[in-house]
Formats: structure tokens, C-alpha cells, sequence
């Protein structure tokens, strides 16, 4: 062998030998990528905060019964003109009067649609007595005071529109529903990402065992161009033949160097998924711990059909948008009523020379008094309020015939599912039973060779065969076990299958 076919030799070997890249090898199973992946995954991250900006919104929607407290003062200064008072013939002088008053008041909403207002008032009046005549300036009294409080309670109660359904309560309501609604997004999101995980991690697992047959692959044919060389060292075999051989060396190892790019991609991938930090992850080679299998499972479509339209978020997710319509159509159609209330009050009051003694007259009711009465408003057109509710009315239909189609939909997915799953599931044998056919062909041909009988192009034919066969094995059973994932996320099944408990912190 000359020194170039032995430069040849070596940088195969090298290839061989040669791991993917210097880092570190991190053993990793599903259920730890799994894990990882509901901890650290930033999508997850992300939307798990959406539950806890809704259900602060709805805290917030109960501002609308916050009551209201407001406080009041005021001054202020008058001064009368005199005159003549032709009732006792005389001139009388003008009064001067410096009031303080202040008032408190607490209201606010009730969750009847009814408003309450609770308010207290007081003043304290200090001023001059003008004297009986003018004719003696020196007889208008100094100085006169008086004090006078007042409390009173008024409510007003809807009976109409605003009874059963207002504003406050419509908003409420409506943040609790899309609470709900953003706890199912999250599910399906979570679910999502599980899928993605086990479908990344198969994908991983597959890839290895390709590198693996890629390598044995190239090892082959290492083999036979190293057996050719001798045959045309010693006369038995034409120069061609070994050309063929080291295309097929060529070939092989271009077939490697894709396998381990590929290999790398799909650690890669998977990294992106278990991590928040994946500087930290980039030097590390993930070995999985798990290897692909093919665990028989029993396929029903009536029974799939049934757990996907009762367990798939995104079609809960669309009944809570459905309530959601059919309660804006309540409250439109309750602001179709006209206006009436019912209002009521009671106070009491007291006015004396001090503070303490009206509130003497208060405490003791020498001043009091009550009202009720209805107060009725009725639109002359009531325009937008109709328009409002025929609209509610059609998006609710439009919304039913959505969520028809979408059951439509999902029993379409779960149905190809099942085919995938199954149709992969029975691919698995015949693909082994393929790649244990090429095998035996390959290894007749090669004794064939050796007596002669065979040429070597024949053997490198049925070489690519063999290594085409072990990896279509190979990816029927990465492809099952991809089918059932999806199958499950189709279902809605993915977090009962993997034992999953879904939780939303409040």
C-alpha cells in the first residue's frame, strides 16, 4: 500500500474516532427534560404570567364598590343692607354674619345595582343683632350665634335596567372569564411545549443511532475498499472496482459528517426548550438515557373523539369566549329597559345657640324627616342600545358555528393522529425485518465476492441497501413514538399520560 492510501486509511480511522465535538457529555432522560423544560422554558415563562395579569384584573373590576369618602369647608362672610321698614315706620340697620360650615359624605355602589350616600353637615354662624330702631346706634346688639347639624342617608335601587345586570357586575364577570380563559391558553401552552420536548428528545435519540449507523456504514466500507486494494494488488480485481470502493468511503463520510450535524441541530433544539440560560448549556453534548422502543397501545377512535372535545383547552377556551358573548348579550339586553328607581331618604337635623345642644336636638328627633319616590327615564329612541344587542345576537351565533367547526376540526386531527400512530406503529416490523433481510443479503454477497462468484459493485449496491434499511428502523421507531405524543396533545391527554398536575398560583 503506497503512502497515500495509507493518508486515506488514517483520515478515516480519524473520522471514526473523532467525537462530534470537545465538550461535556450530559446524560439526560425525558422526565428530566421535561422538568426542565416546565421550569426554565421561556415560552412557559412568559405565559404564565398572563393568569396572574387577568386575575389581577379582576381583583381591580372590584374597585367598582369602593366607596367614596368626601369632606367639605367653607367660610363665609355676609353683610346686609338696611332700610325702612314701613311696617313700624322706622329705619333698621343691616345685618353682618361669618358662617363656617363643613359637610362629610360616604358613598358608593352595591351589588344590587343600588347607590348609597351617607353625608353629615354642620355650621356655626357668628353675626350682629341689629337693634329694634336706628335712632340709637348705640342699641344694635353686639353679637348673635348660632349652630346647626343635619345627617341623612339616601339610597336609590334600579328596578329595571341595571336590576340584574350593570356595568360593575358585567365587568366583573367578564375578568373571571378571561381568568378562566388564560388558564386554559396556558394549559395548551404547557402542553405544547411537553409535545415539543418528547418529539425534540425521540428526534435526539434517533440522531445518535444514525451517527452510530453512519459510522458502522463507513467502517464497512473502509473495510472493502481495504479488501479491493488487496484483490487489485493481486490481480483478481479490476483498478475500477477500487475506485468504487473509495467513492463509496467518499460517501459514507459526507453521510457521517450530516448525521452529526444533524446530531447537533437536535441538541440544539432541545436545549432551546429545557433552559432559560442556554450560554450555559452550549458546550454541553447531551447523551440521552432512554432508548427508542415500541410499546403496543390499543387505538379507539370513538374513545379519542370523546376525550378531546371534553379535555382540549383551546375548545374550552372557546365556550369560555362563547359565555363570555352570552353575557354581553344579557347585559345589552337588560339596557334595553327603561330607567327606574326607586329612591329613599332619612335624616335628622338640629339647630340651636351651640354644637352640643343641636346635636342634643338630633339625638332626641326634634328634627326629622323621610322621602321615597320613584323616578322613571325612558330614551325616545334608544338607538345604540338595540343596535348593541342585535349585534351580541349575531356574534353569538357566529361564535356557535366556530365552535362547531372547531370539534369538526379536532376530530379530524384526532382521526389522522390515530392513522399516523397506528400506520408507524406497523411500519416498525416490517422495517426491522427489512434491515435484517439487507443485512443477510449483504453478508451472502460479500462471501460471494470472496469465492468470486459476485463483482464488487454489487456488495457496495447492497452496502447502501444495509445502511438505508437501518435507518429507515431507526426513524419508524422515532416516528411512533412521536405519533403517540402527538395523538395525546390531539386528545388532550399530554399532562394525564406524563402524570403531569397542572397548577395556577392565585
Amino acid at each position: 500500500m503506497n503512502r497515500a492510501r495509507w493518508i486515506l486509511v488514517a483520515m478515516t480511522a480519524a473520522w471514526v474516532a473523532w467525537p462530534i465535538r470537545a465538550a461535556e457529555s450530559r446524560p439526560i432522560s425525558l422526565e428530566e427534560c421535561i422538568s426542565l423544560a416546565l421550569e426554565h422554558n421561556l415560552d412557559l415563562q412568559i405565559e404564565r404570567l398572563n393568569p396572574l395579569m387577568r386575575n389581577l384584573d379582576l381583583w381591580g373590576s372590584y374597585s367598582a364598590y369602593d366607596p367614596t369618602f368626601t369632606g367639605r369647608y367653607n367660610h363665609r362672610y355676609n353683610m346686609g343692607i338696611g332700610g325702612y321698614d314701613t311696617s313700624i315706620n322706622t329705619v333698621t340697620l343691616g345685618t353682618e354674619d361669618d358662617t363656617d360650615s363643613g359637610s362629610l359624605g360616604l358613598g358608593g355602589l352595591l351589588p344590587t345595582g343600588g347607590r348609597y350616600e351617607l353625608t353629615a353637615n354642620g355650621s356655626h354662624t357668628v353675626g350682629t343683632q341689629p337693634a329694634p330702631t336706628a335712632l340709637d346706634p348705640s342699641a344694635r346688639m353686639p353679637y348673635r350665634t348660632s349652630d346647626a347639624n343635619a345627617a341623612a342617608a339616601t339610597l336609590t335601587q334600579p328596578l329595571l335596567k341595571n336590576f340584574w345586570i350593570d356595568a360593575a357586575r358585567y365587568n366583573i364577570t367578564l375578568r373571571k372569564k378571561e381568568l378562566q380563559y388564560s388558564e386554559y391558553v396556558l394549559q395548551r401552552r404547557i402542553m405544547e411545549t411537553v409535545t415539543a420536548v418528547e418529539t425534540a428528545y425521540y428526534g435526539l435519540i434517533a440522531a445518535v443511532e444514525q451517527v452510530k449507523v453512519q459510522k458502522q456504514a463507513l467502517q464497512e466500507a473502509d473495510q472493502q475498499l481495504r479488501e479491493n486494494r488487496k484483490r487489485v494488488e493481486v490481480g483478481v480485481m479490476a483498478p475500477l472496482d477500487e475506485k468504487d470502493a473509495e467513492s463509496q468511503v467518499a460517501a459514507s463520510r459526507a453521510n457521517l459528517l450530516a448525521a452529526q450535524k444533524d446530531l447537533i441541530v437536535r441538541q440544539n433544539a432541545l436545549k432551546a426548550l429545557v433552559t432559560d440560560q442556554y450560554g450555559e448549556w452550549a458546550e454541553m453534548d447531551l447523551a440521552p438515557t432512554e432508548s427508542l422502543s415500541a410499546v403496543p397501545v390499543t387505538f379507539s377512535r370513538s374513545d379519542s373523539w370523546a376525550k378531546a372535545l371534553s379535555l382540549r383547552p383551546d375548545l374550552l377556551g372557546m365556550k369560555v369566549e362563547l359565555e363570555k358573548r352570552q353575557l354581553t348579550l344579557r347585559y345589552d339586553r337588560n339596557q334595553l329597559y327603561p330607567q327606574l328607581d326607586i329612591v329613599g331618604s332619612y335624616g335628622q337635623s338640629g339647630r340651636r345657640s351651640t354644637f352640643w345642644d343641636a346635636l342634643d336636638d338630633m339625638r332626641e328627633g326634634v328634627g326629622n324627616s323621610y322621602s321615597y319616590g320613584v323616578v322613571l327615564s325612558v330614551p325616545l329612541s334608544n338607538r345604540q342600545a338595540r343596535y348593541n344587542y342585535r349585534k351580541s345576537k349575531q356574534e353569538i351565533e357566529q361564535a356557535l358555528l366556530q365552535l362547531k367547526r372547531q370539534e369538526q376540526q379536532i376530530m379530524h386531527e384526532v382521526e389522522d393522529a390515530i392513522a399516523e400512530a397506528r400506520s408507524s406503529y406497523e411500519q416498525i416490523e416490517a422495517r426491522r425485518q427489512a434491515s435484517e433481510f439487507a443485512q443477510a443479503a449483504y453478508e451472502a454477497e460479500q462471501k460471494k465476492l470472496e469465492n468470486g462468484k459476485s463483482t464488487s459493485f454489487q456488495v457496495l449496491v447492497l452496502q447502501r441497501q444495509l445502511t438505508q434499511r437501518r435507518y429507515e428502523e431507526i426513524s419508524a421507531l422515532s416516528t411512533y413514538n412521536r405519533a403517540l405524543a402527538d395523538l395525546a396533545l390531539k386528545e388532550g391527554t399530554t399532562l394525564d399520560r406524563l402524570g403531569i398536575v397542572l397548577t395556577v398560583k392565585p
